[in-house]
């Protein structure tokens, strides 16, 4: 009997043990929830999932001592309203107060599905009004975010215009960024990350797999300019 009790004694204090290693393990790596569309998903990186890979790779190299676990609930064809009804499936809601940081990339299809679903004419008054709901809808997203955590901070990526010589096109990107930053701006936990002039002076063959997604070059500079952004502590 008394040996039964003494194995009993070592299995409880080799539980013990394990749940306190690995409470602490948790308790070190840092979790980073990004929503988007296929930007975020990474269409158009035959190698992996785009600039959160590069994030995810650099962060977690052999030399640093941190830990950062990335999760990628970005959706190819995705708009904002569909990030509203993410943050409100039981799913993803109960998981938002594990987060240390969010990344929100989206707005690419609002702006051209409010044009007609292309960018061939651009219509001024269709997307300055498909502007107004998208910024309505990323108000919605991040008070939801801010609600939900309250010590995550928010990091809010800007759009960049995939057809360069296009100047239509170019003045609406830059509005949708300035609305983009001035919301941005309003709140200390959120981070407002410029991407337009990433591909300004560049080959679009060399940066792009298609007319408006990255290659993994592409997408590498995007998480270049996060991680000279933003310091995941």
């Amino acid at each position: 009997m008394k040996k039964l009790a003494g194995i009993l004694i070592i299995v409880l204090v080799i539980c013990f043990a394990a749940y306190e290693f690995q409470a602490s393990e948790s308790e070190d790596v840092q979790r980073v929830m990004a929503f988007g569309d296929s930007l975020t998903y990474g269409k158009g990186d035959k190698d992996g999932e785009g600039y959160i890979e590069g994030l995810e790779d650099e962060l977690n190299n052999p030399q640093s001592e941190q830990k950062v676990s990335f999760w990628n609930y970005g959706i190819k064809g995705q708009e904002t309203d569909g990030v509203m009804k993410q943050l409100d499936d039981y799913r993803i809601k109960t998981k938002l107060d594990e987060a240390d940081t969010f990344i929100v990339f989206i707005g690419t299809n609002d702006l051209i599905n409010s044009n007609g679903g292309n960018l061939e004419k651009i219509s001024d008054r269709k997307i300055n009004e498909g502007k107004r709901e998208y910024i309505n809808h990323l108000k919605k997203i991040t008070s939801t975010l801010i609600e939900a955590n309250d010590k995550a901070d928010i990091l809010v990526v800007g759009l960049y215009n995939p057809i360069k010589d296009n100047q239509k096109l170019e003045k609406h990107i830059r509005d949708y960024n300035e609305s983009i930053k001035g919301l941005a701006d309003k709140d200390e936990r959120m981070v407002f990350i410029p991407t337009n002039d990433l591909f300004e002076d560049e080959k679009k063959t060399k940066y792009f797999s298609d007319k408006l997604h990255p290659n993994e070059k592409g997408y590498q500079l995007i998480a270049n300019r996060v991680l000279e952004s933003y310091d995941f502590k």
